[in-house]
């Protein structure tokens, strides 16, 4: 199997953390749900930091996938539920870094499990902010999400007065004015629809890592991503821009399962790692960031493929597929920049790197 692309990925993150290299000299890191996209790309990097005698645990809970997943980086494994604390026998006597990235994304399980969704999140965070405050680490991050923010509104009046639009709520007709979010910013999320249970819990582990981060003194950041994607996403991803390079591949229509006029946040997934590890290092204890390097609506995204490509654009809407409520917010990414990181790719770039690296897997 080939990862031309996404070793360059790699290489280009390594040569960023040059000058911080000295601080994962014989440090021992754990990163759970490592299995997931982010989790195996954050180990690829770390892994690549070569002499430093950097020793890496990875936690999951398929026990074939996490068997494989150190196997082929030749790394420590603990296989477990992150909502059961981890024993502490299975960790070494000094932890220094963790970054806790297991938790439940999919939507459609948001639908159908999310009693599930809210205690892996909430019951597995506080199992991870346990063991930083006993084992002392260094530094912890907790991966978060955009949909924290919830919907914003143009304004207050425009909550009680939205405008009329043909075909949408009113909800949805005031939610179409596009907003830049900073982390100081917070909009609403309906407590009587299910799907809310990815970003309620989301917030509550947020202020559970501020309360102990204050209360304890656990040195933890929350990093508000965007949704990752380029070399290195598994070609089994379902998330739409997977489903729109799925298309790209196999020169088929790009089909719209909404009307796609919610705007999404996107970032490089190299270029997310490189933020996250920037954050483990330089972030300031209690805070939150945004993760993000462009934004764009789902229609504008399908549009600029299908003018690249030649394909058309076709819209059958999923009345059961359990997506995030519409929403046009832009998240702001001054807060982590100013600590030294920078996005490399452009939305299209991120495309014909995924492209790329998805045909590098079939030759």
């Amino acid at each position: 199997m080939k990862n031309d692309t996404f070793n360059d990925d790699i290489s280009r993150i390594i040569k960023a953390l040059d000058l911080y290299r000295d601080r994962f000299k014989n440090a021992v890191i754990l990163i759970t749900g490592a299995t997931g996209h982010i989790g195996t790309a954050l180990i690829h990097a770390l892994s690549a930091l070569d002499s430093l005698d950097l020793k890496i645990i990875a936690h999951g809970r398929d026990a074939l996938k996490i068997d494989r997943l150190c196997a082929r980086y030749r790394i420590n494994s603990i296989t477990g539920d992150i909502r059961e604390p981890i024993p502490p026998e299975k960790l070494p006597s000094e932890l220094d870094y963790i970054i806790h990235a297991a938790g439940i994304t999919k939507s459609r399980e948001m639908i159908t499990n999310p009693v599930d969704v809210i205690t892996t999140a909430i019951d597995g965070t506080r199992n991870i902010l346990e063991l930083a405050h006993v084992k002392r680490a260094k530094s912890v991050v907790y991966l978060s999400s955009m949909e924290v923010y919830g919907r914003m509104y143009r304004s207050a009046e425009s909550c009680a007065n939205p405008v009329h639009t043909e075909g949408r709520s009113r909800i949805q007709a005031a939610c179409l004015h596009e907003r830049e979010v900073t982390e100081r910013d917070l909009g609403f999320i309906d407590l009587s629809d299910p799907r809310s249970c990815y970003p309620e819990s989301k917030r509550m582990c947020e202020n559970l890592c501020v309360c102990y981060n204050l209360q304890y003194g656990v040195p933890v950041k929350i990093a508000r991503l965007a949704q990752s994607f380029g070399a290195g996403t598994p070609k089994d991803d379902t998330r739409v821009f997977a489903q729109f390079a799925r298309s790209v591949i196999n020169k088929n229509p790009i089909i719209l399962h909404t009307e796609g006029i919610s705007r999404g946040n996107y970032c490089y997934l190299a270029d997310t790692v490189h933020a996250l590890l920037t954050l483990l290092l330089n972030g300031s204890d209690g805070e939150a960031y945004n993760i993000s390097s462009t934004s764009a609506t789902i229609r504008e995204m399908a549009d600029m493929l299908a003018d690249k490509y030649g394909l058309s654009v076709i819209i059958d809407k999923d009345k059961e597929g359990g997506y995030a409520p519409d929403t046009n917010i832009r998240l702001n990414a001054d807060k982590i920049q100013k600590l030294g990181w920078r996005p490399r790719y452009s939305l299209i770039e991120m495309y014909e790197r995924l492209i790329a690296d998805w045909d590098n897997e079939e030759t």
